[in-house]
């Protein structure tokens, strides 16, 4: 590190070192001002005081900071400090919005500059020209001077000039350009020790992966940049901003929101960043279904914008607060023509905007009824580049399938949907994290419409069913990327149970906070999960589907502009038949669990429940969820695919399925690969006692005595990694343990075991489910509906690592009366039973006492 009073060249190496570690500069710089020295080292402690302090956010000090060093240059007659000095002052300035200034500042100095300075001034002109948006300027300078600096020596410089560069590439849309120039920028500042901008180039290379819409590994280089900034000690909002894209590009907008927020908050950045920061904030409130606050956001951004002469910017925001008004609700000529001016502007400017701004033009068009307007909108939002990322090319092939429907041209919309949807596919297929691909499917969802639609006015059942199908649950039908080496996970992990075991002893704020940091780390470590070769999506094969129900009735529900339509395939016909409000059909699901959860614990023997019968509620919910399909199904079995909101339904409460065996899964497809599935030769059953239950104790013996040579851990034995090795493989597996629903990260819902919880990131460890899986436990079967249709939650994870068929339930239940239930379904198993078959049979058994009747309509069996 320099030090004060030392050699010109010495005090030279201050300037490098407040981009690097500008604390340490800082100190330097006022230990060496101390000794009085003369103007041409004092100028470049002042300099280098200037870039630490404009490091650290505080950029009105650092600007007086850089006007002494300009004072001191000019005392020193040397043209070239005076040159170097009036380039930071300038850059600085532009960084707090005084850009006029600021270029004018760097115009003087690339005047005053000679060889490779020359190339050190233009670099920083660049940076200006960036803030304003006026790329292609930026470019020429930079291309200047990596000529220069790289003909001279320079590493640092060129490593920044690169930097730069790659960052303009990247926002002109050259991603492999950009991260050529990234990468070599990195082995730059690496081989000289630059950490700070080391760790920006990190950053820079997420936002390439980004681009490419690889987000786990955009995740990767951002949160290695978080750690490598923090090191320095600096807070770089930029970091914020860049996370924010990422997580929209997710799914994740209220985390995305929430961050912005925060960052705003802290008071960080400089003028210019503040409004890039309420930008990306209103850009996150949009996506989180917010469009009061997305306005309020980007209005202040756009003002800010303005007074700054920050014209790419600006326009960036007024958009935003166009799609805010049309989210609000606002419709007309007068919101479409402010549209269409903008989506104009955002063309000129090269923003990757301008197809968003065209395909809300085109809506609005279509709304006023110019067939003219919108044919030419909607064509402006289909164009895209091969190179575009998948998610961007999924909005153009929106744009053409809206397009092909105001035309009536409906094999190119039908086209247009399929195509965008396999873009879609191949964007859900990079990431390793099941939250992600589940996520990453609600962009998909007005495609599917489009098609259903269609398929609906043409009253064509078996399309109804193909794009019912196309996707739904399709982030269920490959597993997750299993993480079984991974240590820094299983360590977390079991530090996690290990917290939650002390919290539940007794509560600690400490604790708690411990509890949140390590569910974080959990979550961020399996949301940069790659996704590996899957070997692609398999569409559902309708015919094969109807060979392998044999006598066997599928209903699945499809919901088609909030109204539920049940297909049925029988016998190999397949029919629709309309049946009603989804709104109406989940308030009784509501009313049905609620008395399911008074049953279970009003009293002894259900006293307290004053409320309808259990048939007259059924025979409600059979209406509301079914119609009039209950009477194609005779006496058969049934497989029931509702949609992820009727996910919690008690299927049994429905008269017309009281008595038989049925199979819920979350789709055909599901159903067709569980019944796939083969069961393991050595039989291998596995019995576990979670600590608590007042009558698992009982059950699991009694389950001990009809399985002699089953691995039966309790009573200490029942911890996670013993249960996890058990399980991995089996069988059959009967779980009695308190099961906990996490609506908030449903991931994190678990089932409590003698050393902690054991949730779905340990299941996603296991390289195979068990064949068949019994938890008898409150709310096992809950999943929280995510994106397009798709279930996140205890048992839905099982599906994908190969479970055959899971019994759960989808209400708090009665220990007491649940122990029954489960011996009787085991007898059954034991006879040879489908796990649905002797489910249902077991239910019959139960009827007659209130609280074992309500108990047995509590759980659903899933799979096949």
């Amino acid at each position: 590190m320099p030090t004060a009073g030392g050699s010109a060249g010495a005090v030279e190496n201050l300037l490098p070192l407040a981009l690097s570690r500008p604390h340490d500069a800082i100190a330097s710089a006022r230990s060496l001002l101390a000794a009085d020295p003369a103007a041409v080292e004092a100028s470049i402690a002042h300099q280098a005081w200037g870039i630490g302090l404009r490091q650290l956010g505080d950029v009105t000090t650092a600007v007086r900071q850089l006007r002494t060093a300009l004072r001191l240059a000019e005392q020193s007659g040397r043209s070239e400090r005076e040159a170097d000095v009036l380039a930071t002052l300038g850059a600085t300035l532009g960084r707090a919005g005084r850009s006029r200034e600021g270029l004018a500042r760097l115009d003087r100095a690339v005047e005053l500059s000679r060889g490779a300075l020359t190339g050190r001034v233009l670099l920083r002109r660049a940076d200006v020209l960036l803030v304003l948006g006026r790329h292609r300027e930026a470019l020429d300078d930079l291309r200047a001077a990596i000529t220069r600096l790289r003909r001279s020596g320079d590493q640092v410089w060129e490593a920044r000039s690169r930097n730069y560069r790659g960052f303009i590439q990247l926002a002109l849309g050259g991603t492999r350009r950009a991260d050529a120039d990234f990468a070599v920028a990195e082995k730059l500042y690496a081989a000289t020790g630059q950490e700070f901008e080391y760790a920006e180039a990190r950053q820079n290379r997420g936002l390439v992966a980004y681009s490419r819409g690889d987000l786990p590994a955009a995740l990767r280089y951002l949160d290695d940049a978080g750690r490598r900034f923090a090191a320095v000690g600096v807070v770089w909002p930029d970091l914020a901003i860049d996370r924010c894209g990422v997580l929209l590009a997710a799914g994740l907008s209220a985390e995305a929101l929430a961050e912005m927020d925060q960052t705003i908050a802290s008071g960080a950045g400089t003028a210019t960043k503040r409004g890039e920061l309420w930008f990306a904030a209103a850009t996150a409130a949009l996506a989180a279904g917010d469009p009061a606050g997305a306005r309020e956001r980007a209005e202040r951004a756009r003002r800010l914008f303005s007074a700054q002469g920050r014209e790419w910017w600006s326009v960036r925001s007024s958009m935003v607060v166009l799609e805010a008004r049309y989210r609000s609700g606002e419709r007309g000529e007068r919101l479409l023509r402010a549209v269409v001016a903008v989506a104009r502007r955002l063309d000129a400017l090269g923003a990757s905007e301008s197809s968003a701004a065209h395909l809300l033009a085109g809506r609005l068009a279509l709304d006023v009824g110019r067939s003219r307007t919108a044919d030419r909108q909607l064509d402006l939002a289909g164009r895209h580049s091969k190179d575009a990322p998948p998610i961007a090319r999924s909005a153009a092939w929106l744009g053409k399938a809206l397009r092909a429907e105001a035309r009536g041209e409906t094999r190119s919309m039908l086209s247009a949907c399929a195509r965008g949807l396999d873009a879609l596919d191949e964007h859900r297929l990079t990431m390793g994290a099941t939250e992600l691909r589940a996520l990453a499917t609600g962009q998909g969802a007005e495609l599917a419409a489009l098609a259903l639609r269609e398929a609906l006015r043409r009253d064509d059942p078996r399309r109804l069913l193909e794009w019912g199908e196309r996707w739904r649950a399709t982030a269920l039908g490959v597993p997750p990327v299993r993480r079984p080496n991974d240590e820094q996970l299983v360590a977390e992990l079991a530090a996690l149970r290990d917290v939650v075991r002390r919290l539940d002893a007794a509560p600690d704020p400490s604790l708690e906070r411990e509890r949140r940091r390590l569910e974080k780390a959990v979550r961020e470590r399996a949301l940069r999960a790659e996704g590996g070769a899957l070997g692609g999506v398999r569409r559902l094969p309708v015919d094969e589907l109807i060979a392998e129900l044999g006598e066997t009735v599928l209903v699945e529900l499809v919901e088609v502009d909030g109204v539920l339509h049940a297909v049925v395939v029988r016998d190999g016909r397949t029919t629709r038949h309309e049946v009603g409000p989804l709104a109406a059909a989940a308030l009784e699901v509501e009313r049905s669990r609620f008395t399911l959860r008074r049953l279970a614990h009003g009293g002894p023997r259900g006293a307290a429940y004053r409320g309808p019968s259990l048939e007259v509620l059924g025979t409600r919910l059979g209406q509301a969820i079914l119609g009039d399909a209950q009477g194609l199904l005779g006496d058969r079995e049934v497989v029931v695919v509702p949609p992820g909101r009727l996910q919690a339904l008690p299927w049994g409460l429905v008269p017309a399925l009281a008595d038989r065996a049925v199979n819920v899964v979350p789709s055909a497809a599901a159903w067709l690969r569980a019944r796939r599935f083969r069961p393991p030769s050595d039989r291998r059953v596995v019995l576990v006692l979670g600590p608590g239950l007042s009558a698992g104790r009982t059950e699991v013996l009694r389950l001990a005595e009809q399985y002699p040579d089953a691995t039966v851990l309790a009573d200490g034995d029942a911890t996670a990694e013993k249960v996890l090795r058990a399980l991995d493989g089996a069988w059959i597996a009967h779980v009695a343990a308190h099961g906990t629903f996490r609506s908030d990260s449903p991931l994190f819902s678990s089932l409590r075991l003698d050393d902690g919880p054991l949730t779905v990131y340990d299941f996603e460890r296991l390289r195979r489910a068990p064949y068949r899986m019994v938890l008898s436990s409150c709310d096992s079967g809950l999943a929280k509906p995510v994106g397009a249709d798709e279930l996140l939650g205890l048992s839905s994870s099982l599906i994908p690592l190969g479970a055959a068929g899971i019994l759960a339930s989808v209400v708090p239940v009665n220990d007491p009366a649940t122990a029954p239930l489960m011996l009787a379904v085991h007898e059954g198993l034991r006879d040879g039973q489908s796990l649905a078959a002797a489910f249902a049979t077991a239910r019959r058994e139960a009827r007659g006492d209130p609280v074992a009747d309500a108990a047995g309509r509590s759980f659903v069996a899933l799979g096949a």
